[in-house]
């Protein structure tokens, strides 16, 4: 028994199962959206609602766990993540690649029974999704990857509702892609020195901790910007322009940290990130229940 408990502590390390709530926040802000648009209710139904989250674990487990894989070199190198499962021997390689396996299956047999759309564009997403972890090796815009593999979740989300893309969707998703890609700029920060020595690339090795975040507050402005023609276009009510407007505030006060000390980026990247998502869903849920 506490082997498995071991085993399944050394997995949930490796694919720091708690940032989920990075993603999981935008798939039911586009299904609560999209069911409101569909069926007059917030409420898309409990099917959904198991077969949304189960998306979002295996495909989020799939892309972790496949980055882990093919970084161990690369990690090994890091003093910031030599003491990962993936380097320290407590996660071999083929149990890694058995994991990887079983969740990109278990999205695919997720999508099958979500609806057709949803079924044919789960090999693209896993394909997208596993990308990122070769960009960084050829190409300073890997920031801009991974933005695009999270913003695939409100895509997914409207697709399992109503089993297409509407232009609010793409949108909100443009909004994810450039808050991701943002602050993974300021997370990289980090290891700017690191990718230098060894040859990766990344926006902060490639133009510096100055330029990198100005960058950083360039995607921002337009994830807000985003973010509010999503408002726009899904005929919001006020308290999903409070939800931008909230947005707007915390990624400010992100930024402040980071610009005020860089010991800071732990926090910026996990607490504020973390509590914008599920603010922003809150606030978008209560919108869609008085509607």
């Amino acid at each position: 028994m506490n082997k498995i408990k071991k085993l399944l502590n050394d997995f949930n390390e490796l694919v720091m199962f708690k940032h989920s709530i990075f993603s999981l926040p935008f798939i039911f802000i586009a299904m609560i959206v999209a069911s409101v648009e569909t069926n007059n209710s917030a409420w898309f139904g409990f099917k959904l609602l198991v077969l949304g989250i189960l998306a979002a674990i295996t495909a989020r487990n799939f892309a972790m766990g496949f980055n882990r894989y093919m970084d161990r070199d690369i990690d090994a190198l890091n003093p910031r993540t030599i003491n990962r499962p993936n380097v320290d021997g407590r996660v071999s390689p083929m149990a890694m690649l058995i994991f990887n396996i079983a969740n990109a299956l278990g999205f695919i047999v997720v999508a099958y029974f979500v609806n057709d759309l949803a079924f044919y564009l789960s090999v693209p997403i896993l394909i997208i999704i596993g990308s990122y972890s070769y960009f960084k090796r050829f190409s300073y815009l890997a920031h801009v990857i991974l933005g695009i593999s999270l913003a695939l979740a409100p895509i997914a989300g409207v697709v399992a509702v109503s089993e297409t893309i509407t232009l609010w969707s793409v949108l909100l998703s443009l909004g994810v892609m450039f808050w991701v890609a943002g602050f993974d700029l300021l997370y990289s920060l980090q290891d700017m020195e690191v990718d230098k020595k060894l040859g990766l690339h990344s926006i902060p090795s490639k133009f510096g901790a100055k330029n990198t975040m100005l960058i950083s507050r360039v995607f921002h402005f337009l994830t807000v910007s985003f973010w509010l023609l999503f408002a726009i276009n899904s005929n919001s009510g006020i308290f999903t322009y409070l939800a931008v407007l909230a947005g707007a505030i915390m990624l400010s006060y992100e930024h402040y940290l980071v610009n005020k000390d860089f010991t800071k980026i732990d926090k910026a990247f996990f607490t504020v990130n973390g509590y914008l998502g599920i603010v922003f869903f809150f606030l978008v849920l209560f919108d869609a229940i008085i509607k």
